[in-house]
């Protein structure tokens, strides 16, 4: 009877280790914790992305004259005698890598520093640099985009690249583009690795868990950033488990082979 008793007693109390640590847990699935109290007046100011080396872009110059814009525009078009023809809207432009001098190199401009600009900044630069090309009255438009632009998820997302079309994504708009965290992803202790402008790598913590991420300098990402998400302690465990489950099948079945290989050496 005091056999039972005791297995009682270490079942109940296995059961409450249980559910204190399943309560414990749910702490860390829950996102944006303290959103009500977080104080927000630093997260103002809306996010353009800035051009980096190895950067694809398409740098469209037009005019009132199209013949006067078509020296600083590349495209992909050609005619029926080979000739590649360069004109207005109806050309496919080809794109420029950015080098690792931050350069690129436009038609008639010559070589043209991008890096650290954003894409307003970009055109502006470049309008300026047209403008002396041009007679008076031909005011130019200069449209730049940004083609190369995506992040990597990895770990408890599963693994994929995200393009980013609208040349800004936040930490929560990639999660939620790969699908959201399973409930085995650790979500107060997100990896952000990334490189910036001069190829320098950096790791970085981030834990959406708390509402103060949107205060996070991290918030927004960059171009070629990599998210991993860690497995949690409760995939860990199960692992392990899982892992010593079949080890301990091995054993007994060696075990089984064995005693059956000296029983029949016995006969």
């Amino acid at each position: 009877m005091a056999i039972y008793r005791s297995i009682s007693k270490a079942v109940v109390a296995a059961l409450v280790v249980v559910i204190l640590a399943s309560c414990g847990s749910s702490k860390n699935i829950v996102y944006f914790q303290g959103a009500d109290t977080v104080n927000l007046e630093n997260s103002g100011g809306l996010f353009d992305a800035r051009i980096m080396p190895k950067d694809q872009l398409t740098i469209y110059v037009m005019t009132s004259n199209p013949e006067a814009s078509r020296q600083f525009n590349m495209a992909t078009n050609f005619s029926s005698t080979g000739t590649s023809v360069v004109s207005g809207q109806g050309s496919s432009l080809q794109t420029y890598l950015v080098d690792n001098d931050g350069n690129v190199n436009v038609p008639t401009l010559g070589f043209v520093h991008v890096q650290g600009l954003t894409k307003r900044e970009c055109e502006k630069k470049i309008r300026d640099l047209v403008r002396p090309y041009l007679a008076a009255e031909e005011n130019p438009y200069v449209k730049v985009s940004m083609t190369s632009y995506h992040i990597t998820m990895i770990g408890e997302t599963g693994s994929r690249i995200i393009p980013v079309s609208g040349e800004r994504m936040t930490i929560i708009e990639a999660l939620a583009s790969a699908g959201d965290l399973t409930m085995y992803g650790r979500r107060d202790n997100i990896l952000l690795i990334r490189e910036d402008d001069t190829g320098k790598k950096s790791v970085h913590r981030l834990d959406i868990s708390n509402a103060d991420i949107l205060n996070s300098p991290y918030f927004y990402l960059q171009q070629n950033d990599v998210i991993y998400v860690e497995p949690n302690q409760t995939l860990i465990n199960r692992t392990a488990i899982s892992n010593n489950t079949l080890w301990m099948s091995l054993v007994s079945s060696v075990i089984s082979l064995s005693t059956l290989f000296v029983a029949l050496l016995k006969k």
